[in-house]
């Protein structure tokens, strides 16, 4: 009786193991299905619409009256939280990396540069969207002036909120390549519809990157970096979500 019982649960362990096994496949099958789709969807996209192609924009009378705040809409990291005590005075965009000139700036520095206005709708991947303006300098323009070593192929926005909000949480991050830093909608936005960037929408500074889907548009920047790669950054996927599961490539 003792060694039927035990050749009943040693069949039942195999059968389980095989059965995990197969599950384990599957995932492993669907996620490379998954990347290989989110790459011919970056491939087609690229193929077919052209580089500078530029994403619709609107007349001020169909901005959205409230405009969804989402995610981490008011960090407690006591870096963020020190400087928005202080008006954001004493905040500094540090632009390094594989550049040539690393560049610190402050908001006063970057209102100096030329300002760029565009009324865009900004699509979640919860299904939602509203339409906002947004006010900021191109990001092709602070590129230029840290001047991007050859070996650069992507940007990464290091940002002060963390959506785990207990002590150690990972901070938000996220990347973008080349073509669509260089986008002439691209923006560093610090105003949104008129008015100083309200904190719960990114201050004092966020990303518009109007052809991709709203996680990509990164919020409470600290630092911008310049990479061969992102592999060795976070979970080494390009970003908060992507580390999660999201794809790299958000495209609209």
């Amino acid at each position: 009786m003792n060694r039927r019982h035990w050749l009943t649960g040693a069949a039942a362990t195999l059968l389980a193991s095989a059965l995990s096994a197969c599950d384990q496949a599957r995932i492993s099958l669907a996620e490379q299905a998954r990347r290989m789709g989110e790459g011919l969807t970056r491939r087609a996209q690229r193929l077919v619409i052209p580089r500078d192609a530029l994403a619709p924009t609107y007349d001020r009378s169909q901005i959205s009256p409230d405009f969804r705040a989402n995610g981490s809409i008011d960090p407690a990291a006591a870096d963020y939280v020190a400087l928005k005590t202080g008006g954001f005075a004493d905040y500094r965009l540090i632009i390094d990396g594989l550049v040539g000139r690393p560049l610190s700036l402050s908001l006063a520095d970057l209102r100096s540069r030329p300002a760029q206005s565009q009324i865009t709708k900004h699509d979640c991947v919860e299904g939602w969207t509203s339409i906002g303006e947004w006010t900021g300098v191109r990001l092709e323009t602070l590129l230029d002036e840290a001047g991007l070593k050859p070996e650069a192929r992507y940007i990464v926005f290091h940002c002060f909120d963390a959506l785990d909000q207990t002590e150690g949480g990972d901070r938000y991050y996220e990347s973008i390549d080349l073509i669509d830093a260089r986008h002439p909608q691209t923006i560093l936005a610090y105003a949104m519809n008129g008015q100083t960037l309200p904190v719960p929408h990114g201050a004092p500074l966020r990303l518009r990157v109007e052809r991709q889907l709203g996680y990509k548009h990164a919020k409470y920047i600290r630092r911008i970096e310049a990479v061969e790669s992102f592999a060795h950054i976070g979970g080494g996927k390009g970003g908060y979500w992507e580390d999660r599961g999201y794809e790299w490539y958000a495209g609209i």
